[in-house]
């Protein structure tokens, strides 16, 4: 897997967010499918009318302590100037240091569930720590085949 350090300045988004961690996610009872699903049905693109709208952020944000612990997923985009509408949550990427990790090509949910598995492998061998300060997928809706995906996911880094 393909990785890049750098430095990116800080983000607000806006989008739906769930709780969870990581058991949940691989026990069959995983709630990051179904906030999929609702970010596709909500139209947030349209409701946030923000700053470059084709980029989908998945953030997770506010971890509890590390991999093994519970954080937050929000789904969204990056706000615009205008208010946040009702019933849409707010989160923060604060400038970091990020290990950008490309997915291989092919079905979305398959890369990207491949490419935290061999994230979390790189860590546990690696010396580089991770910040826990908000990582995030990033994809790009112009060109975003769930069939052919090819995700970009930003790990921060102490």
């Amino acid at each position: 897997m393909h990785t890049d350090l750098i430095v990116k300045p800080g983000v607000s988004l806006a989008g739906i967010a769930v709780r969870t961690t990581n058991a949940v996610e691989t026990g069959g009872n995983g709630r990051l499918s179904g906030l999929w699903n609702d970010y596709f049905a909500s139209g947030v693109a349209e409701r946030l009318q923000g700053n470059h709208a084709h980029l989908i952020y998945a953030l997770y944000t506010d971890y509890e302590s590390d991999a093994t612990g519970a954080y937050t997923v929000l789904i969204g985009h990056e706000r615009g100037d205008v208010p946040v509408p009702s019933g849409l949550a707010q989160a923060e990427i604060p400038e970091s240091k990020f290990l950008v990790f490309k997915t291989k090509k092919g079905p979305v949910y398959e890369v990207v569930a491949q490419a935290w598995q061999e994230i979390w492998a790189f860590f546990e061998q690696s010396t580089i720590e991770r910040a826990y300060t908000g990582d995030y997928e990033l994809y790009d809706g112009r060109s975003f085949d769930p069939a052919a995906a090819e995700v970009d996911i930003y790990i921060a880094v102490k």
